[in-house]
């Protein structure tokens, strides 16, 4: 073959970078290519007019001492470019459902003490759920490590708790230990983080989203672009290359085997092997073709439904946000019970028709970095969910120019969202000082995301394990990645990246975590007295008009 490179990547996602980085590292010659003009997929930040916003990254659990990302960050090396701020342990998601309001803190044990101090007549319901979620995901994760004879009759157990929720959904293990019709709407109000109503989703990934988070919630000091940064300089450490504003045309077969990637400007590079950070319609239906494809994996593709959409607010304020009682947690908003109804209405165009968006997500990313703010202005980032059907025809207008009626649309829809906001922080939209809408439309050009969706296809009880998309494919020396794979999230995905690189050099993940990077540095949203001298210094800065 005379391979120009070992391994080449496609996209530079969580789950890409992972991989490339872990193979680079391995010695072998790697080549990522990303469509867009800056690295990060989901997790790239952009800058407008002085303003810095991060789409894809709102928090990231797993960091404690001994957290499983954390050892992945450390082992790599990244942790030399890392640092995190913790947001409010007290309350690092604020779940707002009509008048009532719950703060989920930090630990298991505070999460439950706090539930069953608020609902005692659900106390014993309330440990139950919160041991279940946990059971769950150990047992996944012990048949995950399954080596051999003897562990595999160990493993029993754990592969039938895994059988016996199967096909189970969210709702359906908060049903099964509690019947308070607020508590229910507070155990699924972090639904967002998966986009389904949880009547829909995989049960896995609702208890995998909960406890995910029972030691906490962090954010990357400097916004999301801090980590493809990190990774990105790591790949370069280990003589790793990127390439920007390279997107892919198509993917070489020989032979059904992989063998390397045309650019979109005629460009071929050869590999051993190729690795897609792309969704699956992408990556089989764009990159290879469906002729090129077995009839099941056609049919697989044809059926395959992706995850919703939403309409993502980014805007700037010249107020005092923590004054009018907000802090560095997560508002997941909702303007009425049963939250289960009000996913179900985010999954279509509900949020056109609305007068102001029964549910969102809001988060002040200058309370969680104060590192971060600019001229005195909080920085400031709001989510409603919406399908893509609603925005289909204008998908063929050239981003930027597209027609009147659609930007009408746009600046309609920011102003019915700052309004479903005054009712949780009065005057806020008199304060806004800048904002910018993105749509569906918007995901799907600067992610290539299909449908513009947010977590890859749906987490629902059908597209989950056997039936999602496995990393490695039909296609001899093709690999995927990202979050239509094993997981999402920035967690989900760095986990993918690791497989697809041991995997190809058949090694356990051990041997990959071998960089010994520093202690990862972490520093506390809530008290920026305790930050290094000289970021108190850049606060002080920033909190200047």
């Amino acid at each position: 073959m005379n391979p120009d490179y070992d391994v080449i990547v496609i996209g530079s996602g969580a789950g890409g970078l992972t991989a490339a980085v872990a193979l680079a590292q391995a010695g072998m010659k790697t080549l990522v290519c990303e469509q867009h003009e800056v690295p990060g997929g989901w997790t790239h930040s952009f800058t407008l007019q002085g303003y810095r916003f991060s789409p894809g990254v709102h928090y990231i659990g797993d960091l404690q001492p001994g957290g499983n990302l954390r050892r992945v960050y450390e082992g790599l090396g990244v942790s030399q470019d890392l640092e995190f701020c913790e947001i409010n342990p007290d309350g690092f998601d604020h779940i707002i459902v009509g008048d009532e309001r719950f703060d989920i803190p930090k630990g298991k044990k505070r999460f439950a003490e706090r539930l069953k101090a608020r609902f005692p007549h659900e106390a014993e319901g309330i440990d139950a759920y919160l041991d279940a979620v946990d059971a769950l995901m150990g047992n996944l994760g012990r048949l995950g490590r399954v080596r051999g004879v003897s562990e595999a009759m160990g493993a029993t157990s754990s592969a039938l708790s895994v059988l016996r929720w199967g096909r189970r959904t969210g709702q359906d293990l908060i049903n099964h230990f509690v019947s308070d019709p607020l508590l229910k709407d507070i155990l699924g109000g972090q639904a967002g983080d998966h986009g389904l109503p949880p009547s829909q989703v995989s049960v896995f990934f609702h208890a995998g989203v909960v406890h995910h988070y029972f030691n906490g919630g962090w954010y990357p000091r400097g916004g999301g672009f801090a980590l493809p940064r990190a990774f990105v300089r790591a790949l370069k450490r280990a003589s790793g290359e990127i390439r920007l504003k390279s997107p892919v045309s198509r993917i070489l077969l020989e032979k059904g085997r992989a063998i390397g990637v045309e650019l979109a400007n005629g460009d071929a590079i050869r590999s051993r092997y190729v690795i897609s950070n792309a969704d699956p319609e992408v990556t089989f239906g764009k990159l290879i073709g469906r002729d090129r494809l077995s009839a099941r994996l056609r049919k697989k593709l044809d059926r395959v439904e992706y995850s919703v959409s939403a309409l993502s607010l980014f805007f700037a304020v010249d107020m005092d946000l923590r004054a009018a009682g907000l802090d560095s947690g997560n508002y997941w908003l909702y303007d009425r019970g049963n939250i289960d109804e009000l996913y179900q209405l985010g999954l279509g165009d509900y949020a056109l028709r609305a007068k102001t968006p029964p549910a969102m997500f809001l988060t002040v990313t200058t309370l969680k970095d104060p590192s971060k703010m600019h001229s005195g202005h909080h920085t400031c980032e709001a989510f409603t969910f919406v399908g893509y059907e609603p925005f289909a025809k204008w998908r063929h207008e050239q981003t930027g120019r597209r027609s009147a009626d659609y930007e009408a649309l746009k600046e309609d829809l920011a102003w019915r969202m700052f309004r479903a906001l005054e009712r949780y922080a009065p005057g806020i939209s008199r304060h806004v000082v800048f904002w910018s809408l993105g749509t569906p439309l918007t995901n799907e050009h600067y992610i290539n995301a299909t449908r513009g969706s947010l977590y890859g296809i749906a987490k629902g009880p059908r597209q989950v394990g056997p039936g999602a998309f496995p990393i490695q494919t039909e296609i001899e020396g093709l690999y995927m990645v990202g979050a239509s794979t094993l997981s999402h999230g920035v967690a989900g995905t760095t986990s993918t990246g690791l497989i697809a690189a041991k995997k190809i050099l058949q090694c356990s993940t051990r041997e990959l975590l071998q960089a010994n990077g520093p202690e990862l540095r972490t520093y506390p949203s809530e008290d920026p007295s305790q930050w290094p001298e000289k970021l108190q210094e850049r606060i002080k800065r920033g909190r200047s008009a």
